[in-house]
């Protein structure tokens, strides 16, 4: 075992949780996305094809970083080369997976979320979408992979996002954060005569200092 029980639980309670929340507000539909964390060289994760609000302490599901089950009875999620390529090569705790309405639907207009507003800084610059791949694919992972390049969120083409971040909570919020860009975005286009004014690279680099020394110190939060 990797780590104590006791933190194993309040792990799979806290990945549930926010598995819920990404139902609750509206960023997958029925048993869409996914959601995992790191515990050292363990990895919680939702199961596959299981309703969230159904999961509870028995189903607490893990694989190695190899992939292979170590915890639990219940299939990892299908999308978890996704998950593992993004713990391998980040320095992620957590990660979020949607299938967010706005952000899909900019993943099949443009090569890249256009900076409509500051919190681009937030996840590292301009949000990337990574060509289209089979769900649960290994190209789909690697495709990922380059779209995350510096950044901590990216778009998938005709799919949806995925963020990660130092705990569950920084990862939820950044999948919300980048859905609220994609709807500006989509609604500030669709005005007939009018072009969306974009955020300048310098422009971003600035937010990106100032959000650095954003929130309550020693507190973690942005």
């Amino acid at each position: 075992m990797t780590d104590h029980p006791d933190h194993l639980a309040a792990a799979w309670s806290d990945l549930v949780a926010t598995a819920r929340r990404t139902v609750a507000d509206g960023l997958v539909v029925g048993t869409s996305g996914n959601v995992s964390c790191r515990l050292k060289d363990l990895v919680l994760v939702t199961p596959s094809g299981v309703p969230y609000d159904r999961l509870g302490p028995g189903d607490l599901t893990a694989v190695d970083l190899e992939g292979q089950q170590i915890i639990g009875t219940l299939r990892p999620t299908s999308e978890l080369p996704m998950h593992l390529a993004v713990y391998r090569s980040t320095p992620a705790a957590a990660v979020v997976h949607t299938h967010a309405p706005y952000a899909t639907a900019v993943s099949t207009l443009v090569p890249q979320l256009p900076p409509v507003h500051y919190m681009t800084a937030a996840l590292g610059g301009p949000v990337r979408v990574a060509p289209y791949a089979l769900y649960g694919s290994d190209e789909l992972a690697a495709h990922m992979l380059d779209a995350l390049r510096d950044r901590t969120g990216c778009l998938l083409r005709n799919h949806g996002t995925m963020t990660y971040g130092d705990s569950l909570a920084e990862a939820l919020d950044r999948t919300a954060q980048l859905e609220w860009m994609c709807r500006v975005w989509l609604t500030a286009r669709s005005v007939p005569g009018h072009t969306p004014s974009l955020l300048s690279d310098g422009q971003l680099d600035e937010a990106a200092a100032r959000l650095r020394g954003y929130g309550q110190r020693g507190r973690g939060t942005h």
